[in-house]
């Protein structure tokens, strides 16, 4: 996995990292626009840890208690931006507690109480109110999209009052997932499949697996 972060304009940071000469079959990449944090390479992204690339679209509104919660695990949020705190909740839910990333999106863009005690299946009830009751520090509230990097796909989610807008588009064997509808375009005028994922529900894509909702 290769990681290239600067400040500036994201087509000069492409020719400063010469990525045109780099080959891969998954890329994330973020123009992000610094509201409430300082501005620094430290901060900008992707956010990489082990094999995992987080990036992150929004504000979230529970960082403090997603920080607090967190780091209690000995995780340690130092780099300015709430986009850090989402790196090690997925490191924490996926790796050391052995979730799976369905499980994981349960976590972070929990269901509400009154859809858990709709659902009509018992085991994902009980499965959802497990997860809600076992992680509540790791609910994850305000506007959000994310999009995880993985080794073999990529994981999409938004919030889940869907309050970012996030689309999939598909042409061929590619998957294209971004904020906008028009991004997906400019990458390939003619993709297909454009649909937008309901709150909370994780978009999964696996190399030579295609797409899982």
């Amino acid at each position: 996995m290769g990681a290239f972060k600067a400040v500036g304009y994201p087509e000069d940071v492409g020719a400063f990292y010469r990525l045109e000469e780099y080959g891969g079959y998954a890329w994330t990449a973020h123009g992000r626009y610094p509201t409430n944090t300082p501005g620094w390479w430290g901060g900008a992204h992707p956010f990489t840890l082990l094999d995992y690339s987080v990036v992150h679209n929004g504000e979230i509104s529970s960082y403090d208690a997603n920080r607090r919660f967190i780091e209690m695990y000995g995780y340690k949020c130092s780099l300015q931006t709430d986009t850090e705190v989402i790196t090690y909740m997925m490191d924490y839910l996926v790796r050391v507690q052995g979730l799976t990333l369905k499980e994981a999106a349960n976590v972070i863009a929990a269901p509400f109480w009154s859809t858990i005690e709709a659902q009509k299946d018992p085991a994902l009830k009980e499965r959802y109110a497990f997860l809600r009751t076992v992680f509540p520090g790791l609910l994850v509230t305000g506007p959000f999209s994310i999009i995880l990097g993985f080794t073999g796909g990529l994981m999409a989610l938004n919030d889940r009052l869907k309050l970012r807008s996030m689309v999939v588009g598909e042409k061929g064997e590619k998957v294209y997932i971004a904020s906008e509808e028009a991004a997906i375009r400019v990458m390939e005028p003619d993709a297909e499949n454009i649909w937008a994922p309901a709150g909370g529900e994780p978009v999964i894509v696996r190399v030579k697996e295609g797409v899982e909702v």
